[in-house]
């Protein structure tokens, strides 16, 4: 069943709508929202069991774009840009695939239609063993997770799912959920060959980044047989916060090039 997802929106116009990866939520994509703002009408949504959208036990690539479909339906949205980034990725692609006609054109940050290792493990299990019920400072989850992981953007990032309750801390984001469907978030869905999405299409990678591949192009043209793929050599895996200007850029040029001067078209009933 579709769940009600939570979203922000920043200024109006033709509609672009951010899909944030995994452990990401409308808040790490504010300031980069913000900036496409001056161009598009730009939504930024919290996928299932992410920020403040509504948890579930299940949460398959199918699901989330379905939650992705009622929620463009409830805002009378026909055609959309849509821009995902890793997790968040792999559901605009799924999206595309699914409801071809409601996708305009499409980013897709620093993830390929495959299926990864699961290095996202050691993440998951570090957040799962903090003591959040003992902690009262933030400070002190920042160094119990500091043991097991180093990067010190990288725990900010994470610890951003960690919020007040009372005079303790609870995560925002559903670890539990995360957990037991990680198999099925590594991969991605089994769509019938002959599906295609011929819409403009554009992949972002980081060129530090290892998750877009050469390797893994024949699976990407496979499904996307219009998309490009633009690298941005000084970014990781996070491009739009480790290279905010590059990756600005490159979205502004590529949906420009995708001629969305569609307009009323885009928010017209079709």
């Amino acid at each position: 069943m579709p769940l009600a997802l939570y979203y922000e929106v920043f200024r109006a116009g033709v509609p672009l709508v951010i899909l944030p990866g995994l452990f990401g939520s409308t808040g790490n994509w504010r300031p980069m929202a913000r900036r496409l703002a001056v161009k598009y009408r730009v939504l930024v949504v919290d996928l299932r069991n992410h920020g403040r959208s509504p948890h579930a036990d299940s949460m398959t690539y199918e699901e989330m774009a379905e939650d992705v479909l009622m929620l463009l339906d409830k805002q009378g949205m026909a055609r959309v840009a849509l821009l995902g980034h890793s997790m968040g990725g792999k559901v605009a692609m799924s999206f595309a695939l699914a409801y071809p006609n409601r996708v305009g054109a499409l980013v897709v940050a620093d993830v390929a239609p495959v299926r990864y290792g699961r290095h996202m493990d050691e993440l998951l299990a570090a957040l799962l063993s903090l003591p959040i019920a003992s902690l009262r400072h933030r400070s002190e989850a920042d160094a119990a997770l500091a043991t097991h992981i180093e990067d010190e953007r990288l725990r900010q990032f994470l610890l951003q799912n960690l919020e007040r309750d009372g005079t303790g801390f609870r995560w925002r984001v559903n670890l539990g959920a995360i957990a037991a469907n990680m198999n099925s978030l590594v991969g991605f869905p089994d769509f019938d060959a002959r599906i295609q999405y011929h819409g403009p299409t554009c992949f972002l990678a980081g060129g530090l980044s290892r998750y877009v591949r050469p390797e893994h192009w024949d699976a990407v043209v496979a499904r996307f047989p219009n998309a490009r793929l633009v690298t941005l050599p000084e970014a990781g895996h996070w491009l739009h916060a480790e290279a905010p200007e590059e990756f600005l850029a490159a979205v502004l040029e590529f949906l420009a090039s995708a001629r969305l001067g569609l307009s009323t078209r885009f928010l017209a009933d079709e």
